[in-house]
């Protein structure tokens, strides 16, 4: 069941930057987080990688149960500001002060200091939830075509890689400018700047954004229910396992990076080359997914491409010995795998009209909540897996041997390989393949 915000214009350019640069609000902080805090955490303030890895997983892990109540409360949500927007208007100050907590770790020995790194990381997911699942419920409220979801998804990619540049890329030579040689004050005062800016871009998604379309279902409806139907919903789980296994290498890679350029390229400069390409050039791909995936359809163009980055990544390894034929590859790669960010966000879109299709009701805030769980849960198994992996390659930053050495590289090339594999699998099973929203009405849903 469905209500409509009655004569509501079409989407502006203000609005639709406004949704895109929403993510990049909630992900700056957390591509910085991703990217740098296993570094912080066992180089900066020498906290043992394996308690690190542990607090990484366990961490996102809890998020299961808090992510599912979170997307219920959302779609039981009624106020006057609407089903989303109170809760970029209410979470945004708490979600940049907990991001600042994280690096102001006091000296109380090891153990106080794991104690505050797990409870201010969960703070900071807790409260990315209460803002991530609401921003992408918003889309679907947004507009009900599929041309538009893909120019909000590319918009949304743009305010991605903006973040992903800015929290990777930038990081390290902001850290030694503000630090002057004390990289714990350095990232402290990174974070000051960077939580600065996402409170500006939350502040705006709430001023700019409106929502059109909601579902119009009792606010009493079972909860287990609900869930019940989002688990018999195909393309769900295909939106999920595709995210989850494209976050698991993005989170892996994010965290191997600055071991792999220092220690196996023996490069320190490609980290700020590299990490922003990690997230496959998001700003140019931004331009390219729409015109493409509307023209091919969700499913062949990501799984096409899967294929052309897979057998892109597979000759790095060849090319460690020459930085431009390296970096060059890898860009090509990251393009291709980039144009799947695009797609999994009109995905999560699409699985809204999909369960509308099936069960009437269209729960945009349970089904959002586990697309966000797959992006928390994938970045804690690739960063943990990292973790792990230096644990028990007996990494140690003053003197890395050649099985640490060998470990870090096959973190960077193996596993990624295998998880752009897996994805191709995935995105095959996607009932939905219609280029645009004219085809797809005439397009049967398949169960």
């Amino acid at each position: 069941m469905r209500a409509a915000v009655r004569g509501a214009p079409k989407l502006g350019f203000v609005e639709k930057l406004s949704y895109g640069f929403g993510d990049f609000g909630y992900s700056l902080a957390y591509n910085m987080v991703s990217a740098f805090l296993l570094y912080y955490y066992t180089v900066v303030l020498k906290l043992p990688a394996a308690a690190v890895g542990t607090l990484f997983l366990t961490a996102r892990l809890l998020d299961a149960v808090i992510d599912i109540g979170v997307g219920i409360l959302v779609d039981r949500t009624r106020t006057r500001w609407g089903r989303t927007r109170p809760y970029f208007l209410f979470t945004a100050l708490p979600y940049c002060g907990i991001f600042l907590a994280i690096f102001l770790v006091p000296d109380w020995g090891v153990d106080a200091q794991l104690v505050w790194a797990f409870v201010t990381f969960n703070l900071l997911g807790v409260l990315m939830s209460f803002g991530s699942i609401p921003y992408t419920a918003l889309m679907p409220m947004m507009t009900e075509a599929t041309d538009e979801r893909l120019k909000l998804g590319s918009m949304r990619s743009i305010g991605t890689s903006v973040s992903v540049i800015l929290g990777t890329a930038a990081t390290m030579p902001l850290v030694g400018l503000f630090g002057g040689g004390d990289e714990r004050r350095g990232f402290l005062l990174v974070a000051v700047l960077f939580a600065a800016l996402s409170l500006v871009a939350l502040t705006a998604l709430f001023r700019n954004c409106r929502e059109r379309f909601h579902d119009a279902a009792p606010v009493g409806m079972p909860v287990f229910t609900g869930i019940g139907e989002m688990l018999r919903n195909r393309a769900w789980w295909v939106c999920f396992l595709f995210a989850l296994l494209y976050f698991v290498r993005f989170g892996a890679m994010i965290s191997v990076t600055a071991f792999f350029a220092i220690h196996v390229l023996g490069r320190p400069w490609m980290i700020s080359v590299m990490l922003p390409a990690i997230s496959g050039l998001l700003l140019l791909s931004a331009f390219l997914a729409p015109p493409i995936l509307s023209r091919t359809g969700i499913r062949t163009g990501c799984f096409g491409a899967l294929v052309l980055s897979i057998a892109l990544f597979a000759a790095l390894p060849f090319t460690e010995a020459n930085p431009v034929a390296f970096l060059s590859l890898y860009f090509a790669a990251s393009i291709a795998t980039s144009m799947t960010i695009t797609g999994i966000f009109a995905m999560a879109a699409e699985a809204v009209d999909y369960h509308e299709a099936r069960f009437g009701v269209r729960n945009e805030g349970l089904l959002s909540s586990g697309i966000s769980l797959a992006t928390k849960i994938g970045m804690a198994m690739g960063t943990a897996a990292i973790a792990y992996a230096l644990a028990f390659a007996a990494f140690t930053p003053d003197h890395v041997s050649d099985g640490a050495r060998a470990t870090i590289r096959w973190s960077y090339y193996g596993w990624p390989i295998v998880l752009l594999m897996l994805q191709a699998v995935v995105i095959l099973f996607w009932p939905m393949n219609a280029a645009t929203a004219k085809d797809r009405e005439r397009a049967p849903l398949t169960a």
